[in-house]
């Protein structure tokens, strides 16, 4: 190893020693660099990341996002001064939101204009300056700083990493001026292990005692999760705690699955009948546990709210109630709360098993209803819950993982698996589930992940690019787009704010139509990928298994474009 190093290529060096895979990067004028470094690096053999070009910064944050929910090890991003960092913000608004942690760079414009290696040589070293840039995404990251020397490298690198993985997990930003990046650092420490590690909170023994008191007590408990149970073990522990106890399980909004959804105790996806009886409710992980404009609580409920920063701080409006508040990774509580219940089991047993009957004949009652809907789904114009039911058929016994941004609703699937369903964030940044899909793909390549999306969706995830990408990096992921020629979300919600409104009752409802409606087939068929169209549903079932067989034994993406209901 050479005694210096320019503090381009220290960077990614380091981003190797803490644990980073990738950078997804999209680059510019200002990455000679960054360039110069990768080149320099590998002539002198010292590890780095994988650094793969993304021709979209919007790809770019999914795939970081992605890889993440199917590895838990926080990527890199690197995009171009302002104008890229400008596209790289819905996916830091998500990942935010999300507690999705990954490390973002963009360049910075030279502050010099002569007399220094890396000053302004083209007119856009002046059009991309900015006072503040890191103010354009400041609120979504959880910490920003721009690289003031080249001997700082390391050691900022080290603190970003920690930052961004320690609880509550998210992204953090730091903005890397030309003229640093191309002077020389010292090289003598950049494959040592990271000096400083990430912080992890952990709620107290004696809140996690006083829960379980709580739950013992309970006549009528229930939980609600959102953003499933942190891990396998977490999975499991939940789905054994409901079911011993009795309680009722509402996957209000879910992001990720909690307890399989053919679970005895999985009541569905309304909290409302549940809450209006309920004395305690368990919150796991909710960023929106029930809407306080539609659901009431009785006077005595008490509640307790579990995850990595249960109170979701980063938001300024966010009044729930909160009895107990139990702060750490979800799964760690999930654990120990379980642990902990063990010491009431014996006393509670009759009424335990009582609830259990009740709450099991519910959820039967339940699941009967949403297959019975999601199967009569099936007219002129397919329902989404009819694409998911088929969807679930054709996913059986495989190991899977469905993605969904408006896309196929989760009940009519039937998932028993911790990382089997993510949605889109609660953030609502458009364009998510097609890089996300990308990321898990390329981390776990023997897993079949499935990236279901809406037309708009669809078009929002910059399609091109992320074609390009599943073909230039091999990435044999399934994309289903569910073609109702509108922005159904959008007409939802004005349905639900006037439900007898002029716009409902007109024959057109204003700023909803996408019509007419590209071929999607053609946009992926430009990247060579298996496409197919379907529009009657006897046809859905074998389509999407031909699709399913492609990129598993052709191992190439495919896409299936659904015509469905409005």
């Amino acid at each position: 190893m050479g005694e210096n190093i320019t503090a381009g290529g220290a960077i990614l060096a380091r981003l190797k020693a803490v644990g980073v895979d990738y950078i997804f990067a999209n680059s510019g004028t200002d990455f000679p660099p960054i360039i110069e470094g990768l080149a320099e690096a590998s002539a002198k053999q010292i590890p780095l990341p994988k650094a793969v070009v993304i021709p979209h910064e919007n790809a770019a944050m999914g795939m970081a996002y992605g890889y993440y929910l199917a590895t838990g090890k926080a990527q890199a991003v690197m995009a171009h001064t302002n104008v890229g960092l400008a596209n790289c913000a819905i996916g830091a608004i998500n990942a935010a939101t999300e507690h999705i942690p990954m490390l973002l760079f963009s360049g910075r414009t030279p502050v010099v204009e002569k007399g220094r290696l890396g000053a302004r040589t083209v007119p856009i070293g002046w059009g991309q300056e900015m006072r503040d840039q890191a103010a354009m995404i400041r609120e979504t990251v959880k910490w920003d700083y721009e690289l003031k020397f080249p001997e700082q490298a390391v050691e900022i690198v080290d603190r970003a990493y920690a930052i961004a993985t320690s609880t509550p997990r998210g992204p953090v930003y730091l903005s890397l001026p030309r003229e640093v990046l191309c002077e020389l650092c010292p090289a003598d420490e950049l494959d040592g292990p990271s000096r400083i590690s990430s912080a992890t909170s952990a709620a107290r023994p004696a809140d996690i005692d006083r829960a379980a008191q709580l739950l013992s007590e309970a006549q009528h408990p229930l939980i609600i999760v959102q953003r499933g149970a942190g891990s396998k073990e977490g999975f499991d522990a939940l789905s054994e705690l409901a079911l011993q106890w009795g309680i009722p399980v509402c996957q209000y909004w879910a992001i990720q699955l909690g307890v399989p959804t053919d679970h005895p105790m999985f009541v569905g996806m309304d909290p409302g009948p549940w809450l209006q009886d309920a004395d305690l409710v368990l919150v796991i992980d909710c960023l929106a546990p029930w809407s306080p404009d539609i659901h009431d609580l009785r006077d005595d409920c008490k509640v307790v709210h579990i995850g990595q920063d249960p109170l979701y701080s980063r938001f300024p409006v966010r009044n729930f109630r909160s009895d107990l508040a139990l702060v750490s990774d979800t799964s760690e509580i999930v654990l120990a709360l379980s642990q902990a219940t063990t010491g009431y089991m014996d006393a509670t047993v009759n009424q335990r098993e009582q609830r259990r009957a009740e709450v099991q004949q519910a959820a039967t009652k339940r699941r009967s209803e949403v297959l019975r809907q999601a199967e009569a789904g099936s007219a002129e114009l397919m329902t989404k819950a009819f694409v998911s039911l088929c969807l679930s058929k054709a996913i059986e016994g495989k190991k899977a993982t469905v993605l969904s941004e408006l896309g196929v609703p989760l009940e009519p699937l039937t998932l028993g698996e911790h990382g089997s369903w993510y949605q889109e964030p609660h953030s609502g940044g458009l364009g998510w589930s097609f890089p996300t899909g990308l990321g898990m793909k390329l981390a776990d390549p023997d897993r079949l992940v499935i990236a279901t999306m809406g037309d708009g969706s669809y078009m929002f995830a910059n399609p091109v690019a992320c074609h390009q990408i599943a073909e230039a990096m091999e990435i044999p992921l399934l994309v289903l787009v569910l073609n109702n020629l509108e922005w159904g979300a959008v007409r939802q919600s004005v349905v639900g704010v006037y439900p007898d409104g002029y716009a409902a009752k007109a024959n057109a409802m204003p700023l909803v139509s996408l019509t007419p409606s590209p071929d999607f087939t053609k946009v992926a068929a430009a990247s060579r990928a298996w496409t197919a169209k379907v529009e009657k549903a006897d046809d859905l079932l074998s389509v999407l298994e031909a699709a399913i067989e492609h990129v598993t034994v052709q191992r190439t993406q495919a896409l299936v474009e659904i015509r469905i209901a409005p």
